[in-house]
């Protein structure tokens, strides 16, 4: 019986894993900026036998192992980049870089596929092709990392029958693993809407246009989209993150502007709350006698995980770590660019416990917990080795 890999047989390695993630929680690189943290990506890679091309899609990097004669092929991703904020902790390996931290766990990312890396290069318990996407610019927004690396050619220069992604999960116990089949992650729209009224004295209002009474009216309005215009067994968020206009108090402003957060789990959803957000706007700026533009920025599209990978992934979970410590997850509101890697590729993407009392992702106190790199790193590992044994 073949014996694939356990997290027993990464504790050797553990104190190695925890001083590289602390080295890249030290050593901080913003998206589009990660020139360090790739060529040390690399350099490891190179050394243990990949073959490694820099420079996807900005400063990612690609290895590439094969092994015997296997004709499939998995791809797995970490992210590298940090966060543009102020770290608040005071340990020993806090960001040396101001204002600059790695808040969301992409350095523990990173340090976990290098360990399953290090092990799948020395043990070869495979037949086939392991593809190691290590990413640049997740946090860039619309014109992220996953999308520069498919534009330069990803899947056609690395091609793969499923592609596999993690997120640390705050809140969870460390080395907990989380799995949902479908929707896992919302679609994440922002708008723009800008407000034409007719300034004037703020004594006379009659002889003008309130753009901001306009504006306070549209906020209201919005509100309506998900609790009247939608299924209520469906989940979306419709947030007005901001509201400007005007200068002084005895002024009538000119205009106003409002922006917006979009969060959906269906594209049927996401199509609905874009109509019904024209419509609101156009109809309320009208019945002021305003009038109003709207820029409409589609971002990241929902994180649907398909059906087969994540029974696949769920199978190897519970054996990695036993059946009572994978709980189905659920909806989490926030996004994620691995989504475009899946509507290219079938696959998967999962969320691993990052302890309970784990301060959240973003914030100035988060801080990986390296008591989950062993596990990351087993599951990558077994998880390779298991899809590419016939």
């Amino acid at each position: 019986m073949t014996k694939f890999a356990t997290i027993d047989d990464f504790k050797h390695a553990e104190a190695e894993l925890v001083g590289i993630r602390r080295h890249l929680h030290a050593h901080p690189e913003l998206s589009l900026e990660e020139v360090k943290t790739a060529a040390l990506v690399a350099d490891k890679l190179e050394g243990w036998g990949y073959e490694v091309t820099r420079n996807v899609g900005g400063h990612g990097v690609v290895g590439q192992l094969r092994v015997g004669d296997g004709n499939r092929s998995i791809a797995i991703r970490a992210d590298m980049d940090a966060l543009p904020i102020h770290e608040a902790g005071d340990h020993a390996h806090a960001s040396t870089v101001p204002g600059v931290m790695h808040a969301c766990g992409h350095d523990g990312h990173t340090t976990m596929l290098l360990g399953a890396a290090e092990y799948l290069a020395r043990t070869r318990n495979f037949s086939g092709t392991v593809n190691l996407i290590f990413q640049p610019a997740e946090e860039a927004g619309r014109d992220s990392g996953a999308v520069a690396m498919i534009k330069d050619g990803l899947f056609e220069r690395f091609p793969c029958d499923a592609i596999f992604g993690l997120h640390n999960h705050p809140g969870a116990p460390a080395g907990q693993i989380l799995m949902r089949a479908g929707p896992l992650m919302a679609a994440a729209d922002s708008v723009k809407i800008t407000l034409h009224g007719k300034g004037g004295h703020a004594a006379r209002p009659h002889l003008c246009i309130d753009p901001i009474v306009v504006g306070s009216a549209l906020v209201m309005a919005l509100q309506t989209i998900v609790s009247r215009s939608m299924d209520s067994t469906d989940t979306a968020v419709v947030t007005v993150g901001t509201f400007h206009g005007g200068a002084a108090s005895n002024v009538i402003a000119q205009e106003a502007t409002l922006e917006l957060s979009v969060r959906t789990f269906t594209p049927e959803a996401r199509a609905l709350i874009k109509k019904r957000i024209y419509s609101i706007v156009e109809a309320q700026a009208a019945s002021w006698g305003a009038t109003a533009e709207i820029e409409y920025d589609d971002g990241h599209p929902v994180v649907t995980n398909a059906p087969d990978e994540t029974a696949f992934a769920t199978e190897v979970a519970e054996e990695l770590t036993g059946a009572g410590n994978v709980p189905e997850c659920a909806l989490i509101p926030g996004s994620e660019d691995f989504a475009h890697f899946l509507q290219h590729k079938p696959g998967c993407f999962i969320r691993l416990g990052n302890g309970e009392t784990s301060a959240p992702l973003h914030n100035p106190a988060y801080d990986f917990d390296d008591a989950s790199l062993t596990t990351g790193a087993a599951l990558w590992a077994r998880l390779t080795e298991r899809f590419l044994t016939a």
